[in-house]
């Protein structure tokens, strides 16, 4: 029997299931079967044998021709090794292998790389196991400390990330303990253990960015984190510590002071203004009063340029009733032109006098 008549029957198999089901059904020991029938059984069992791997072979291969990517995956297909298509999320179909293979990536999942140190999840972080190789860098001024960091990345291009690289995720960390041993290595170390944290993570980030953009590896970096930076002995770790209590009682003690200077010069300011536009107020009421001294004395001046004896005598009465303000003042005229001036009591008080008596 052929491969052709071969399908033939497994295609009439499939098409009239009950000729099958009678062909297994039936009695092979009756002896009109084996009088009549003997030499067509061996074919028959022959064909049987046949179908079920083929059967098999076929479910196998329908299987195949279809995958599932979920919605943090992207599938890259190849067909005879080439890159043709990049699926997305649901259900695809595909040629079966070896013409075409899928290749499914998680693009959309945020992944991370530990360098210094190791741990299985965020929790166990704090229970982590150091890697001395990976941690101990050398600072600009010749000093060791060990860093611990981790690197948040993801695939932003899954056909670069499969192809342009043979294992891309350790290019990463191998770039990225270059970056900072060349970044750690231009800083001293006291910046590294205490003030420049923020800045050095900012310049790592920038220095593997640039460097993932040359080797076009299809990897986005998201941030860069630093766990814990510190001596590799405990006695420099105590002095340095010590050094950071110093520098924190030293902040606190400056804004103490910015504080009392903030709550003392409003007041301060708000007195010396008040000073000022009091001595401003009584230096403009000292000139309106000289101004006014002034022309009263110009206008004196001037009465008295014009009649000097009536205001020389004017000026005379008035300043005895100034400073004699008890003592009544007559004036008697007489025809010799000399005034007398005699300080009498009034005539009332002695007429009432009298008239008692």
């Amino acid at each position: 029997m052929n491969f052709r008549n071969l399908i033939g029957n497994l295609f009439r198999m499939i098409k009239k299931p009950n000729d099958f089901q009678d062909f297994q059904n039936y009695d092979f020991n009756n002896q009109d079967f084996q009088a009549k029938n003997k030499p067509p059984s061996k074919p028959g069992k022959f064909k049987f044998l046949l179908i079920l791997p083929v059967l098999i072979v076929a479910a196998a291969v329908i299987l195949s021709c279809q995958y599932t990517v979920e919605e943090t995956e992207q599938a890259v297909v190849t067909t005879l090794g080439k890159v043709t298509s990049v699926e997305s999320a649901g259900l695809h179909f595909k040629l079966p292998y070896p013409l075409q293979s899928v290749t499914k990536v998680a693009v959309n999942k945020t992944q991370k790389l530990q360098i210094g140190y190791s741990s299985d999840s965020e929790a166990a972080s704090y229970f982590s196991t150091s890697i001395p190789d990976e941690a101990k860098m050398i600072t600009g001024d010749f000093n060791i400390v060990n860093i611990d960091f981790f690197i948040e990345w993801k695939i932003s291009d899954p056909v670069k990330f499969l192809y342009n690289s043979d294992e891309p995720a350790l290019i990463l960390k191998m770039v990225s303990q270059s970056s900072a041993r060349s970044i750690i290595g231009s800083k001293d170390v006291d910046g590294v253990l205490t003030t420049e944290k923020s800045i050095i993570q900012a310049e790592i980030k920038e220095k593997i960015v640039d460097k993932l953009e040359s080797y076009d590896l299809g990897i986005q970096l998201l941030d860069v984190k630093i766990q814990d930076s510190e001596p590799p002995t405990e006695e420099v770790i105590q002095a340095f510590k010590e050094v950071e209590t110093a520098k924190q009682e030293k902040e606190t003690r400056i804004n103490e002071a910015l504080a009392y200077r903030n709550k003392t010069l409003p007041a301060a300011e708000s007195r010396a203004d008040k000073l000022i536009r009091e001595a401003e107020s009584y230096r403009e009421s000292k000139i309106n009063e000289a101004k006014g001294d002034v022309a009263r004395f110009n206008a004196m001046y001037t009465e008295y340029a014009k009649n000097k004896d009536i205001t020389r005598t004017r000026m005379y009465l008035e300043t005895i009733e100034e400073i004699l303000p008890g003592v009544k003042v007559y004036i008697d005229s007489s025809e010799g032109g000399v005034q007398k001036l005699l300080p009498l009591e009034s005539f009332n008080i002695n007429s009432n006098n009298g008239g008692e008596n």
